[in-house]
């Protein structure tokens, strides 16, 4: 319903009144430590500096004119696209969001970009009435919602056939799970629509009021088993009671993922610890014909250790909380503070019921498809390793480790189907590949406990990538598949106090995202320059983040940091200390070599690490553990008595090391090598590092974006409190950074981010150029061409093409100045007539009060003087006597009239009769309607309250009119000072002029400064030739040394190498010797 006429005036007349203040100063943005930008205008200039007058506080502050950033006009306040600010920068981009995000506007477009905002608070944004808003409508038709993203994509993938991705990336907490869970709610209930035919059992319902929220809201709990409900009219049934098994499914795998892959963490109660790419495929008529879900980067070390305020993954506590029975078979007693893996962190998140989690969590697995032997199969995993975090491991005298109370392992073996005594001797004094015989070598409690710790990890990791795997299989369906839509859910930037090896994967990651996107955002760009008929040189502006690519990923002849870690992780007595050395050997500053990324790396002070220049910003890592991290170890004994497991389900998952019963295979283990060279079947279990599967996982996900259309959705936490309203501006400025907004603004300024269609452009700023256009019909293009021309615009700042003219940023807001400039001299002069007309009037009725007051007196005058006159007097008495004369003529008048009387009372006589006649008729007639209308009288008591509440309403906008009218004398007030201000603006003005024509004359004197001055430079550059031919053949000797310096160096590493391996063999021969030697005792 659209709003009453009187409140689009008063927001017109406040819209006005904000241009017109607008108009009065030179508004800025000034830099502020605490809120990030405040709001002020230029009191002064003095060189380089100005001095702003803030607006909220008044307060005048000196600041660099460099560190100032333009304002918008207001008309641009709350724009649905942060593109079409014609001031594209930090602060007007996160000033607008700030506007939006206060008016309850949590999504906002930036180009390819759809920001979306937590709220942290339920809002009605998704129901089945929004979902019919954005169906079949294009991205300008409604406001910006990530619905709008879903339903774009759907429609490319119809109309082009290409397969789409969804990309959605943001910090934790930023509410990327609830995206990622509605945009998957919207391709469902759409695709649903378009094949009607899916079976109508009862399904699981969707939220209708939920955005990003904490987990005591999530997605999940939305899902209950109801009755479809109408949406509209009639029994028609809404998206939700229509769907099928496959795409209930599809629902239903996310609460699986949550509970086994989220966990609270300090920023989000329902925090994502692993990426998910999940991609659901179409059959050629839009039906949904199954989906595969691909995972990344699973945060396993949460399994043994977290911050004290955090928890470990939700299925744990959902397990002891509300396991019942299950808990038995699984040899669990007591509560969340009997397990050392838990009870050493946070145990509850407020407002989590985690027994209803648990429900909600086997209902899941049961609609995906789960059989109970499956489900106990995942538990008895999560069981295990909670009583593995209960063995007690102690250290004797010797410095050995020991295991005084075997009943937890016992319960481990039970568990997991492996033998007690070969699990204890595994963990305790595991054998080791001495030579060519095996040895056992005692653990010490600390190497026991890692190890213990190490297979907890393993354990989960493994079982997670089973259960992953499990889902797939029951979404994929035998149908035909022709398209998909991928929805790419994973970890922003990051940038922490101590930045360890998961957050350089993690940047790698979205460094490589970020390159992807601004290669797709400019192809685009450039491909519409095309269409348009635009000469542009082609830029490739992913390659600007390729050297930090390089620096991280390459390998082969131009090393990266990644290979750097696998050669050390690989070499013998490395150490993270010689790992950061060679690092800084390689690439510190002042090395020259040619590697592409050398500019992006340089060393820490004082801390052992080093700093990177990502797109973002430098981020510093710190490299201890990382090579531990990267190797991953696992004790091979563990390994293989797993895979030996009588369980089926257990075995599955170790079964790679199956191949080798009688030697030992693991990722990392210290020989490694040698063992692959024994054995032909090592080779399944060969060296594989986490950075080696990360680049391996990393570049099949690239390519299988760079085969899709992609859609892009940035999640911003806007306070670090989770409170609803609040909006920290740095904190949101540091995401916008880190999520690629800023950059991607950054390539817009570049090209020519603002367009207008060439009617618009004309209809808006023909009032600029007043008789350039003839009357009657211009080619809209030819019509722009004239218009700039008289404008006066550089041809380097805008672009004429075949249906829109584009402009570089800032343009349009000039144009907007000029034209507001020139509304304001046309209504100052349609003011001054307006008041000269009224003046005018005015005086008129004046001075026609005058004429007629001056005839009243006149008239007064002469009555005065006939009222004494005695002539005057005898006519007053004589004049009513002149009508006895007439009375004769009066009474046949009277005669005659009363004849006519009568017959006309003859006639009315007889019409009353009939009226009598008619009027019996209209009595019965009258009782019928009374009936009729004592029926309808009820209705009328609606209409009552109806009249009530309208004149309520007219009070409201009477109110309104008299604020409106207070506004009008203030606008008067403020039009005053305007002409005011324009007088003073004439006189410097003029003084202007003048200061230009002095600097013309100084502008003489320096260009002959200038040919002087060129003389002595051309002198200056050959001598400059000379040294620098001096200075080539200083290079070549220096180089020279260089490579004989490296030689050496190499040369010298290989005879450490020599020498620790020949030190190796002979601590195996002594070993070998004192072994015989005992042996030969105790035989003797």
């Amino acid at each position: 319903m659209p709003a009453p006429r009187p409140s689009e005036s008063a927001e017109a007349a406040r819209a006005a009144a904000l241009q017109a203040e607008f108009n009065e100063k030179k508004w800025v943005w000034v830099p502020d430590e605490r809120d990030g930008y405040l709001a002020g205008w230029i009191h002064k200039e003095e060189g380089d500096f100005g001095q702003i007058v803030l607006k909220a506080s008044g307060e005048i502050r000196t600041v660099p004119l460099y560190a100032l950033d333009k304002m918008n006009p207001p008309k641009f306040d709350r724009v649905d696209d942060i593109a079409d600010l014609t001031f594209l920068n930090k602060a007007s981009v996160v000033n607008n969001l700030w506007l939006r995000f206060g008016s309850g506007n949590i999504y906002t477009y930036s180009g390819l970009f759809l920001i979306a905002i937590n709220p942290y608070q339920s809002l009605p944004l998704y129901s089945d009435s929004i979902i019919q808003q954005y169906r079949n409508k294009r991205r300008d038709e409604n406001p910006p919602h990530i619905f709008a993203v879903a339903e774009r994509a759907w429609v490319n993938m119809g109309e082009e056939r290409e397969n789409q991705s969804i990309l959605i990336t943001g910090e934790s907490g930023a509410g990327k799970t609830e995206s990622t869970k509605k945009v998957i709610q919207y391709l469902a209930a759409i695709a649903t629509d378009v094949h009607p035919s899916h079976s109508r059992s009862p399904t699981i319902g969707s939220s209708s009021s939920i955005a990003a929220l904490p987990r005591s809201d999530s997605f999940r709990r939305g899902h209950t088993v109801s009755p479809s409900i109408s949406s509209g009219s009639g029994s028609q049934l809404t998206a939700r009671g229509r769907l099928g098994l496959l795409e209930r499914q599809i629902l239903q795998a996310n609460p699986i993922l949550e509970a086994f892959g989220n966990a609270q963490t300090q920023r989000n109660n329902n925090s994502s610890r692993f990426g998910k790419f999940v991609r659901i495929t179409f059959a050629p008529d839009g039906s949904i014909a199954g989906a595969n879900i691909d995972w990344y980067l699973l945060e396993k070390s949460r399994v043994v250790v977290r911050s004290e305020a955090e928890r470990s993954f939700h299925v744990f506590y959902q397990l002891m909380v509300g396991g019942g029975a299950l808990k038995e078979t699984l040899l669990l007693g007591g509560g969340v503070e009997d397990y050392e893996y838990l009870n050493k962190s946070r145990r509850e998140v407020d407002g989590v019921d985690d027994k209803e989690e648990w429900a909600a969590l086997k209902g899941a697995l049961d609609t995906v498809g789960f059989t109970a032997a499956e489900q106990l199969d995942l538990f008895r995993i999560v069981a295990a390793i909670l009583h593995i975090g209960n063995i007690e491991i102690t250290s004797a005298r010797t410095d050995d480790a020991g295991m005084p109370d075997p009943s937890q392992a016992e319960r481990v073996c039970h568990l997991l189907g492996i033998p007690v005594a070969e699990f204890i001797r595994a963990v305790l004094r595991p054998r080791t590949l001495a030579g060519r015989e095996w040895v056992s070598q005692a653990r010490t409690q600390r190497q026991a406990l890692e190890e213990l710790g190490a297979l907890c990890k393993t354990l989960y990791e493994k079982s997670f990538g089973a259960i992953v795997d499990r889902i797939n299989v029951a979404l994929d369906r035998p149908s035909s598949k022709s398209t998909f839509i991928g929805v790419l859910d994973i970890a922003g930037f990051e940038i922490f106090e101590i930045n360890a090896y998961e957050q350089l994967l993690i940047n790698y990651t979205n460094e490589k995202l970020q390159q992807f996107f601004n290669h797709h955002m400019f192809v685009l760009e450039q491909e519409e320059y095309t269409r348009e008929g635009i000469k542009w040189e082609y830029v490739n502006f992913g390659l600007d983040l390729q050297p930090t690519i390089d620096l991280i990923e390459a390998s082969g002849n131009v090393i990266g940091i990644l290979s750097c870690l696998d050669e050390e992780c690989i070499m013998p007595r490395a150490t993270d200390l010689t790992f950061t050395n060679k690092l800084h050997g390689l690439w510190a500053a002042g090395q020259e070599n040619g590697h592409p990324g050398r500019t992006k790396y340089q060393p820490t002070r004082f801390d052992q690490g080093f700093i990177i220049k990502h797109y973002a910003a430098e981020v510093e890592y710190h490299t201890t553990g990382w090579l531990e991290k990267n190797k991953d170890p696992l004790n091979d004994n563990l390994t293989r008595v797993l895979a030996a497991s009588s369980d089926r389900y257990v075995a599955s998952l170790f079964a790679e090391y199956a191949d080798a019963p009688t030697t030992p295979s693991g990722p990392g283990g210290p020989t490694n090598g040698f063992a692959a060279g024994k054995k032909r079947g090592i080779k399944k279990g060969a060296f594989r590092t986490v950075g080696q599967r990360h680049k391996e996982q990393l570049s099949s996900l690239m390519s299988q974006l760079q085969s899709t259309q992609p859609h892009f959705i940035r999640c911003i936490v806007p306070n670090s409190n989770k409170k609803p309203g609040r909006f920290d501006v740095p904190l949101v400025l540091e995401q916008l950074q880190c999520n690629g907004v800023l950059e991607g603004v950054r390539i817009s300024r570049l090209g020519y981010p603002n367009r207008l269609p060439f009617v618009e452009f004309r209809q808006r700023y023909e009032v600029l150029t007043p008789g350039i256009i003839p009357r009657g019909y211009m080619d809209g293009r030819e019509a722009c061409r004239r218009m700039v021309k008289a404008l006066e615009l550089d041809e380097a700042i805008f672009k004429i093409g075949t249906s829109k003219i584009f402009f570089k940023a800032g343009v349009l807001a000039e144009l907007e100045e000029r034209r507001d400039l020139h509304l304001f001299e046309v209504f100052s002069r349609l003011q001054a007539v307006a008041r000269m007309w009224t003046a005018r009037r005015q005086m008129r009725k004046i001075l026609h009060r005058a004429v007629a007051i001056r005839t009243i007196q006149r008239n007064a005058r002469v009555y005065g003087e006939l009222r004494e006159w005695p002539w005057w007097q005898l006519y007053t008495k004589v004049r009513p006597l002149l009508a006895a004369t007439r009375n004769d003529e009066e009474l046949r008048k009277k005669e005659a009239e009363l004849l006519l009387i009568k017959e006309r009372a003859e006639r009315d006589k007889q019409e009353r009769e009939a009226l009598e006649t008619l009027k019996m008729s209209l009595e019965a007639e009258k009782r019928r309607v009374e009936e009729e209308l004592e029926a309808e009288r009820g209705l009328a008591l609606d209409k009552d309250a109806l009249l009530d509440r309208s004149k309520k309403r007219e009070g409201e906008l009477e109110d309104e009119v008299a604020s409106l009218q207070s506004d009008l004398d203030t606008l008067d007030s403020q039009l005053d000072r305007m002409l005011k201000i324009q007088k003073e603006s004439e006189e410097k003005h003029d003084n202007l002029r003048q200061m230009f024509d002095q600097a013309a004359e100084h502008l003489v004197r320096l260009e002959a400064e200038q040919k002087d001055w060129t003389t002595r430079e051309a002198d200056l550059n050959a001598e400059l030739a000379a040294a620098q031919q001096e200075a080539d053949v200083t290079r070549a000797d220096l180089e020279e040394l260089r490579k004989v310096g490296e030689e050496l160096k190499n040369l010298a590493l290989q005879r450490e190498e020599d020498l620790a391996r020949a030190k190796e063999r002979t601590d195996v021969a002594v070993k070998e010797l004192e072994t015989k030697l005992e042996t030969e005792l105790r035989n003797g």
